[in-house]
């Protein structure tokens, strides 16, 4: 019996820790007949990463891709969203639609839908989900927005969640505690903004005496952020990349505190047992930290006194991580995009 041939659909091979982490997730939760191939942005390091078959996600190549395979699956996350790019849904739309006009079994999986600002990228996204064999999505809101077009998703957690953590490279020799802060390139990470934050962090290092790890989950707009941090904090702080979304995460455990904007670096601290302070700068970051009373700021609310920001900080040092049991109620329930895959893949 030859194997069933996915299609993985996602915003793979380009730089973000987050979407590695959810195609991942997503190979982990394959049923062990399908034979997957993925649409990347370095189908080679894909490939090489993962040890599976991939293709330039913009690529001809692509057509003849669907032409051979039986089932399409838009990876997880926010794929169909305007606030950045109309081109984006297009795109996503535009491959959802291909694969259902060539009878591939579609799924819109683990997704978080919108913001969608424009009357276009609203019908687009309608009509292909519409047209899904299988939905499941990740919030409530965008349950919410479906069921406003009459489309009853599959609601669970993301699936980063349930992702299998692995064994970080050697952290920093050093015995004090270990504060992990990702923070990434965003319009409301204003200038002044990300001024206040430094000198926050600057001031919580010394009264602390932690050791401060730079994260940038994608380095191609983290980085610079990090290496200004790294330069006003010359002692005790470092910069580390972990390509690899296992070990990523496995990193959160051996973390005393994350401060985060990225949604997976506060989904993989949180998962791995480790105090979570978040730093808003979307409706996502925004529900997750009501969904686990996390502490934090949006960024439009951000105190303009340092001191303030740090010495909350300081508090959140001392508290107790998350409820163990809420944790594992969501790794559990993140099982729920497994479930749907075996489901609407296998059966006939």
């Amino acid at each position: 019996m030859s194997p069933t041939r996915a299609v993985l659909c996602g915003y793979y091979g380009m730089g973000n820790a987050g979407d590695e982490a959810l195609l991942v997730s997503l190979l982990q939760m394959l049923p062990e007949a399908v034979e997957p191939i993925v649409l990347s942005g370095n189908p080679q390091a894909t490939k090489k990463s993962y040890g599976v078959a991939s293709c330039d996600r913009k690529s001809l190549a692509l057509l003849k891709i669907l032409q051979q395979s039986d089932v399409f699956i838009w990876g997880g996350g926010s794929l169909m969203q305007d606030a950045t790019s109309i081109a984006s849904p297009i795109y996503y739309a535009g491959l959802m639609a291909l694969a259902q006009q060539r009878g591939l079994k579609t799924i819109a999986w683990a997704q978080g839908i919108g913001p969608l600002n424009r009357s276009l990228t609203r019908w687009l996204t309608k009509q292909v989900l519409l047209g899904c064999n299988a939905i499941s999505v990740r919030d409530n809101a965008s349950a919410e927005l479906l069921s406003n077009w009459q489309i009853e998703p599959i609601v669970a957690p993301d699936p980063v969640w349930a992702l299998q953590s692995d064994t970080p490279p050697a952290l920093p020799a050093t015995d004090k505690a270990i504060v992990a802060v990702v923070l990434r390139s965003h319009p409301l990470l204003t200038v002044n903004r990300l001024q206040i934050l430094i000198q926050a962090l600057e001031d919580f290092q010394l009264k602390s005496n932690c050791f401060i790890l730079l994260i940038p989950f994608q380095p191609a707009q983290d980085r610079a952020i990090a290496e200004q941090i790294a330069v006003r904090i010359p002692q005790d702080c470092t910069i580390m990349s972990i390509p690899n979304p296992q070990q990523l995460k496995g990193l959160f455990k051996e973390v005393h505190m994350a401060i985060g904007m990225r949604l997976h670096s506060l989904i993989m601290a949180a998962a791995e047992g480790c105090r979570c302070f978040a730093l808003s700068y979307d409706p996502k970051v925004s529900q997750l930290m009501s969904e686990l009373s996390l502490p934090g700021y949006e960024l439009t609310e951000l105190p303009h006194e340092p001191e303030i920001i740090t010495a909350t900080w300081l508090a959140q040092l001392e508290q107790p991580a998350g409820e163990a049991l809420k944790i594992q109620s969501l790794v559990d329930r993140a099982l729920i995009h497994q479930q749907l895959l075996r489901e609407t893949i296998i059966k006939d």
